[in-house]
């Protein structure tokens, strides 16, 4: 089983963007469990302590690597945890530990579209793993 974590700082989402975002979470494929964890941005300082041990950190980050969705699937493998900054960005020495620095777009995404995003592509990266046809090339 895949274990996975997606870790957002920030406020409440608007309830359309968690919709959508738990659509995703919910429709993974057997074998990927996603847990999702917010942490308010005054609490941002605790990240570190909330990925478990031996989890490979992914920050999201405008200055990270564009990955194709193959590449992306490839990130599945192991025990991966996705850190989204708050409206600050990223905790510096956070970006320094992870593993991959990933951007999701050249473009400056709201917090609650890049949580949307990060999710559909988990749930994208996980159905062409399983041989769903969801993702086309």
């Amino acid at each position: 089983m895949a274990r996975l974590h997606v870790l957002a700082v920030g406020n409440r989402l608007p309830a359309w963007a968690e919709t959508a975002r738990d659509q995703y979470l919910k429709r993974m494929p057997r074998g990927y469990e996603v847990e999702l964890l917010q942490l308010r941005p005054k609490d941002a300082g605790k990240i570190r302590e909330k990925i478990p041990k031996h989890t490979r950190l992914v920050a999201l980050d405008e200055r990270g690597k564009d990955l194709s969705t193959k590449q992306f699937a490839a990130l599945l493998a192991q025990p991966t945890a996705f850190v989204i900054g708050g409206a600050d960005g990223l905790d510096p020495a956070i970006r320094k530990d992870a593993a991959v620095l990933l951007r999701l777009s050249s473009l400056t995404l709201p917090h609650a579209l890049a949580q949307i995003v990060l999710c559909e592509q988990i749930y994208r990266a996980a159905t062409l793993l399983t041989g769903h046809p969801y993702h086309r090339d």
